[in-house]
């Protein structure tokens, strides 16, 4: 993997870790988290789609890389809420 395929690999994990970050509606992080959301959402996701069985809906290719985009900002977002449920101050 070169150099750029690894910059835009991380600009696509970033995209959709805060696009998973904007529908869980949780902003309390920033650009490096927004790229690890992206990439365990990635993860998540994918799990979740192969034990379900579903089909891959959409993914790019980086640099020989597969990014799952859909299964990745499902994941995120859903990683994100269970993360706001965990850390929301009760008053």
């Amino acid at each position: 993997m070169t150099l750029v395929g690894l910059l835009l690999l991380l600009l696509v994990a970033g995209l959709c870790g805060s696009i998973g970050r904007a529908i869980a509606g949780y902003s309390h992080t920033g650009c490096l988290a927004s790229i690890a959301l992206g990439f365990i959402g990635a993860l998540l996701g994918m799990w979740l789609a192969r034990a379900l069985h579903l089909p891959e809906l959409f993914s790019l290719h980086v640099a020989g890389e597969r990014f799952p985009v859909v299964w990745s900002i499902i994941g995120s977002t859903l990683f994100v809420a269970v993360l706001g449920l965990f850390s929301r101050s009760r008053s």
